[in-house]
């Protein structure tokens, strides 16, 4: 490959995650090798790994991160945090090199000519997921980004949240070096699913572990309330086998509540904001019956693609999202799934709660576990700052801020 710092997509393959993180080499090869078998992948490029590592080289950041991590006491939150910021902000301040910002100027300005200005950026860790680590999420994404500037702020963000708290903390307890995981960055034409929808799809059952059924979730809007869980999605299950015996297994369809979507922010203050969704909305399915089949056929290429590459069975935890201006479904991000499928399948273990108190929320839980403490109902950002450690926390909002309360979630 070049020595550019941009890789389009339709040059990259899975075995580019070196150069350019897990994200962003899955949807090359989504993009090159599963879109003539009729799964569409909307197009991008990526930022690769050593346009991370000459910022940090030419800024003179990377003997100031050792520095700030030598010896850092994770279970000390006081100084996690102060040295986290400290690195975050050191980074986000740091001058860009100027080829990397022309070669990023000139690839966006060559996305654009395909269609709309609006992108969506997205971080790719170099660090592939492992069958006792998985370092999904802990990066930030930007959606709805448009101009140069906008997209080089958001790439420093992305850079700078290879050190959030919450990822320096799980790469101290997972034994990883900070220095041996670098940061790609995935820049992709957006879906317009702020006028429709989106969600995430598993090509397994994420409760059992059945192989054979495909999950289908999805809620109104841009599909973040979605992937960190702070939306009820619909739900839908499709039996594979049928399916490619072309039949129409839908096993079952449940409605979600769907309170909130994540839209473009018309003001201009935000990229995006989040809204209420109107009853008479919430009371219908987000996609049709031949949506559903059609999403669970893209779930079993990609599972059956990704499968044959790794010579074993690859579940896969899958984002699509439908565009609201031209109606057609898009396939945004796709992974091998990492929590279900190395369960022991032979074993069933149910947790029981033989002592029940009041009830004060209800919902789709996260995981399957009891914890026990003193509930803390969250209902705003502006009462976090109230939660102390061991409490369990529980809460339900729709507070337009609600990104402080999905982060203090994560570092649970």
């Amino acid at each position: 490959m070049s020595d550019s710092y941009i890789l389009w997509f339709n040059k990259l393959r899975i075995s580019d995650v070196p150069l350019v993180g897990g994200k962003n080499a899955s949807l090359g090869e989504m993009y090159q090798k599963l879109q003539p078998m009729g799964v569409i992948v909307p197009n991008g490029f990526a930022i690769t790994a050593k346009a991370y590592r000459d910022l940090l080289q030419e800024s003179g950041l990377d003997a100031m991160l050792r520095g700030e991590l030598a010896g850092l006491d994770t279970a000390n939150m006081e100084d996690l945090k102060a040295k986290g910021a400290e690195i975050r902000k050191r980074i986000r301040e740091a001058p860009l090199p100027d080829r990397l910002v022309k070669e990023i100027t000139e690839a966006y300005n060559e996305l654009c000519t395909e269609g709309g200005r609006d992108v969506a950026v997205r971080s790719s860790a170099t660090a592939e997921d492992l069958p006792n680590a998985s370092f999904a999420g802990q990066q930030e994404s930007y959606l709805n980004i448009r101009g140069v500037e906008a997209l080089l702020s958001a790439c420093r963000n992305c850079f700078a949240s290879l050190f959030t708290d919450r990822a320096i903390s799980y790469r101290v307890d997972q034994g990883f070096d900070h220095f041996s995981v670098a940061l790609s960055i995935g820049v992709q034409r957006m879906v317009r699913s702020d006028l429709a929808c989106s969600g995430v799809m598993f090509s397994i059952d994420t409760e059992s572990g059945f192989r054979d059924a495909v999950l289908i979730t999805g809620a109104y809007g841009l599909g973040e309330t979605v992937v960190q869980g702070t939306v009820n999605p619909d739900e839908f299950y499709v039996f594979k086998p049928t399916l490619r015996d072309s039949f129409r297994p839908i096993i079952s369809k449940t409605l979600g509540s769907k309170k909130i979507r994540l839209i473009y922010d018309e003001s201009g203050r935000n990229p995006t904001v989040q809204v209420r969704v109107p009853r008479h909305e919430r009371e219908h399915f987000v996609i049709s019956e031949e949506e559903i089949l059609k999403l669970a056929q893209w779930a079993i290429i990609i599972e059956e693609h990704y499968s044959k590459e790794a010579k074993r069975f690859v579940p896969m935890d899958i984002e699509w999202a439908k565009d609201g201006i031209t109606n057609e479904l898009f396939i945004v991000q796709a992974r091998p799934e990492t929590v279900v499928s190395n369960r022991d399948t032979q074993k069933v273990v149910q947790h029981i709660l033989e002592e029940k108190g009041e009830v004060l929320i209800k919902g789709r839980a996260v995981g399957q576990l009891i914890g026990s403490g003193r509930a803390h109902v969250i209902a705003s950002a502006r009462d976090i700052s109230d939660f102390k450690p061991g409490e369990v926390l529980v809460t339900e909002t729709t507070d337009p801020d609600w990104e402080p309360i999905m982060k203090l979630l994560l570092q649970l």
